[in-house]
């Protein structure tokens, strides 16, 4: 979904912070905010092989969506992004991508947070991370 103020994609492709950049940039925002999330090679002391994202796409694009709304409509924000990517990602791969624009720096930090944070809690997208010693489906969180 792409209108003049917010930008949501479930891309199965590499995520591209340039273009998130470009999106949110305004000259009404003194605050840009990119926050990229990557595959780490350990989670909980646990060496990581890949990670494998399945999203339910249609639910996944509108609780996206909400989530930039609530931002425009509760935040000072310009513009907001949120591109998060499925399939297999090898370590150092981008998950997902959240950019948002304010007039100032904490209000762009704070709707960054609440991006990643809500989407975390409410958007049907799971993780199966794979051990060297076994895998394992989780929720998309750390």
């Amino acid at each position: 979904m792409n209108n003049q103020s917010i930008d949501i994609q479930i891309k199965k492709t590499y995520l591209d912070s340039s273009s998130v950049e470009q999106f949110i940039t305004n000259d009404e925002a003194g605050g840009i905010v990119l926050f990229i999330g990557t595959v780490r090679k350990f989670t909980q002391q646990k060496e990581v092989v890949r990670l494998e994202f399945e999203a339910y796409e249609p639910m996944a694009i509108k609780e996206m969506t909400k989530i930039a709304q609530h931002i425009l409509d509760h935040f000072p924000a310009k513009k907001v992004a949120i591109h998060h990517r499925v399939g297999v990602l090898a370590i150092g791969g981008i998950a997902v991508i959240i950019g948002v624009s304010c007039p100032h720096r904490k209000d762009a930090f704070d709707a960054c947070q609440y991006a990643i944070d809500t989407l975390k809690e409410t958007v049907p997208i799971w993780k199966k991370e794979i051990f060297t010693d076994g895998e394992v489906w989780v929720a998309a969180h750390p």
